[in-house]
């Protein structure tokens, strides 16, 4: 069976790896349908991820149908087409014995920590496959983002009546902007591409933009769209520490700062006079929970987030290592590729 695996950063082959096994107690085997490609994949080609290791096959999106299944299992059933809860928990720990399995001591995501779904056939607990008979593969594959942005908005618990501004209109950003449109909130969506935001004027249809520049103009350009009050919700999913240690001055007073990027860089940021003097409220946000899962698939399932506008590239898993290179090049138009599996 052929794999394509991350040898190291910006080397990667197609490898033979066997077919799994017959599953065990609580597992199943899925063939692997669609698997998107984020800003994980494309860190872990450059060597940027912080918790990439190597070799790794990567691929932690995915749409697949269930093959087998093993002794007792229930949940789902050879035929099923499901995504994957790709975050494997050890459901021992302090986190998970509190629900908080997103932030399992013992995590392991697919595809970072351990081998992911860029291959044919793979093994996964039972437990991690959520049934989504109505998407096609390439939706299914996208849940998975949706997710993060789910668990971020959540953690903010932002309000109808509120002002959400998203920093960075990536994938992880886009996933952002669904939630806080869904709790009600005004968004505002800043970032340093012009074409990214012209994608969220155009087909997300998000009028409040920012161009990003790094100055005092920005916050200047947040301030005159909120009427002097900041946002109540800020949410940076850059990654970069610059960013996220300027991200505190949008935040109004009472307000929250949602930090979904990741960076190994130290942040710093003024306290007296914007931490302290406005009481804000400073979060995390990883990875996601069950519950987000089952969510988005009814919500896509029932049309109230449209996915098509998302998928930008289809590629073949023949052509990937080909294509690979050109997805990060400026100017690409990448919003998201999904990798089709034979």
């Amino acid at each position: 069976m052929q794999a394509l695996r991350f040898e190291q950063p910006k080397s990667m082959q197609f490898i033979d790896c066997p077919e799994p096994a017959d599953p065990g107690p609580d597992e199943a085997v899925v063939r692997v349908r669609a698997v998107g490609i984020c800003g994980t994949d494309f860190g872990g080609y450059l060597g940027t991820m912080p918790f990439f290791s190597y070799p790794r096959i990567p691929g932690h999106e995915l749409g697949v149908e269930v093959v087998a299944i093993g002794p007792g299992v229930t949940t789902v059933a050879p035929g099923d087409r499901c995504c994957v809860e790709p975050y494997i928990n050890c459901q021992r720990c302090h986190s998970c014995r509190r629900g908080l399995t997103n932030c399992c001591e013992y995590h392991q995501t697919l595809g970072v920590h351990c081998d992911g779904g860029l291959r044919r056939l793979f093994t996964v607990p039972a437990r991690k496959l959520h049934p989504a008979p109505r998407l096609a593969p390439a939706q299914a594959a996208l849940v998975e983002t949706l997710a993060i942005g789910c668990h971020a908005i959540d953690r903010a618990a932002a309000r109808a009546e509120e002002t959400v501004l998203v920093i960075g209109a990536g994938p992880i950003g886009l996933s952002a902007i669904e939630f806080a449109r869904l709790s009600g909130a005004r968004v505002i969506v800043a970032d340093v591409v012009p074409a990214r935001l012209e994608f969220v004027r155009d087909r997300l249809g998000i009028a409040d933009v920012v161009t990003a520049t790094g100055t005092p103009a920005d916050l200047d350009a947040v301030r005159d769209l909120t009427g002097g009050r900041m946002a109540e919700v800020v949410v940076d999913a850059t990654g970069s520490h610059t960013s996220m240690s300027a991200a505190l001055e949008f935040g109004s007073f009472g307000g929250r700062i949602i930090y979904v990027g990741i960076t190994r860089q130290a942040l710093s940021f003024p306290h007296a006079d914007v931490m302290h003097r406005r009481e804000l409220t400073l979060l995390a946000s990883r990875n996601a929970l069950a519950r987000d899962f089952t969510r988005i698939i009814g919500l896509v399932e029932s049309g109230r987030i449209d996915t098509r506008p998302w998928i930008t590239h289809a590629l073949p898993f023949a052509d990937v290592i080909d294509a690979f290179p050109g997805l990060l090049a400026a100017g690409s138009g990448v919003i998201k590729a999904v990798v089709e599996m034979p």
